[in-house]
């Protein structure tokens, strides 16, 4: 025969009892995570097919119990439907289901949406603009106070980032451009051929290009891979508290970091913008050849069509857009918080506001340029 177990050591086991009070669950051995987990299930089917009943609970047997086992019969009550009465029970075990039966009935607080105010997005939209004007300014006061400052504005600075804003970016650019023509191209002449006008699908691509979407789309190629880039690696020396030693040893990080920034991305836009604007013109010149137009008679349609002024306007538009996209993205690295995702947001909010401030400021060119007949 095997030796009988100490009582310390037993198995939980679970007994119940039919009596002219009710039933009673007598519970024996360790009520602990072992044994609570043993008796979960049959203990809550005894509670429950008491019914309407008395239940009791006799713990005379019960040689230890824990908080686990305590909320094993917290559960057994709330299954029944009502308080069960307690034999054989210390003041630890009183506690302890004291403590289970406070946390089961406590009424939690439903998440509460959060609720955004009128005065909450004005509050959000000063700031934002404020933010905006005072960095405005500040590099505003950089530039007039380059002179003194030459030995912080290295030229070796505006090189490296117009090479990676510039030399690094034509890929990318002379395939989107390509591709614009084609599809403009392609899309024209569906509604085109119905009146036999295929030819002026070259006009209606050339304005298209050079006046509005060839400064455009290098001004979201440079968002997207510039302005993301100088918010990450601003925001991480931000991070890396590497901004406030420049200030303490007396270097201004405006004319140390931002200004070749912002003279890289102004220089390179327009090439960006010509490159893409004869990369779209190409992938135009595909198609139209495709439908049987020669070339002389395609280059004779884009002459009459664009002229140097819808040229020289785009180009002025994209030197604005990259600055813009600059000076966004720079602000965003600087405006970077703590912590290991302050970097990401940066990096987000320098793409999203470079894209949003290009098209605001596009509108403000197409109102210039309709009130002064260009």
């Amino acid at each position: 025969m095997k030796p009988t177990p100490p009582a310390e050591l037993a198995p939980a086991a679970l007994t119940t009892q039919a009596t002219a009070d009710g039933t009673v669950l007598a519970f024996s051995g360790r009520l602990d995570a072992t044994g609570a987990a043993r008796l979960w299930r049959p203990a809550l089917r005894a509670a429950r097919a008491a019914g309407a009943g008395p239940l009791g609970f006799d713990l005379h047997a019960v040689s230890g119990i824990d908080m686990l086992g305590a909320t094993l019969l917290a559960a057994a009550e709330a299954a029944h439907g009502s308080p069960a009465a307690i034999t054989g029970a210390d003041t630890k075990t009183n506690t302890l289901l004291a403590r289970a039966r406070a946390a089961g009935t406590s009424p939690k607080a439903p998440p509460r949406a959060p609720r955004i105010t009128a005065r909450q997005m004005l509050a959000a939209g000063t700031a934002v603009v404020t933010g905006a004007l005072a960095f405005l300014g500040e590099a505003v006061i950089a530039v007039v106070r380059l002179p003194a400052r030459r030995r912080m504005f290295r030229l070796q600075d505006v090189l490296r980032e117009a090479d990676q804003a510039g030399f690094r970016a034509l890929p990318l650019v002379l395939m989107l451009g390509y591709l614009i023509g084609l599809i403009l191209a392609f899309q024209s002449s569906i509604p085109m051929r119905q009146f036999g006008a295929d030819l002026f699908v070259a006009n209606l691509v050339s304005i298209s290009l050079l006046r509005e979407l060839g400064p455009l789309l290098a001004a979201v190629i440079l968002a997207g891979r510039t302005g993301s880039a100088f918010a990450a690696e601003i925001g991480t020396m931000k991070v890396n508290q590497e901004i406030d030693a420049l200030v303490v040893m007396g270097i201004d990080p405006m004319t140390l970091l931002v200004l070749p920034r912002m003279l890289a991305a102004l220089l390179v836009m327009p090439v960006l913008t010509l490159l893409l604007d004869f990369a779209g013109l190409l992938g135009m010149t595909t198609v139209m050849a495709g439908f049987g137009y020669s070339l002389p008679a395609i280059q004779a349609q884009v002459q009459s069509a664009a002229t140097v002024h819808d040229l020289a306007g785009g180009l002025a538009k994209a030197a604005v857009f990259g600055a813009a996209v600059a000076a966004i993205g720079c602000r965003s690295g600087l405006g970077t918080g703590i912590g290991p995702r302050a970097v990401g947001f940066a990096a987000t909010a320098a793409v999203v506001g470079g894209i949003v401030a290009t098209i605001a400021i596009d509108g403000l060119f197409a109102v210039m340029f309709y009130r002064l007949g260009l």
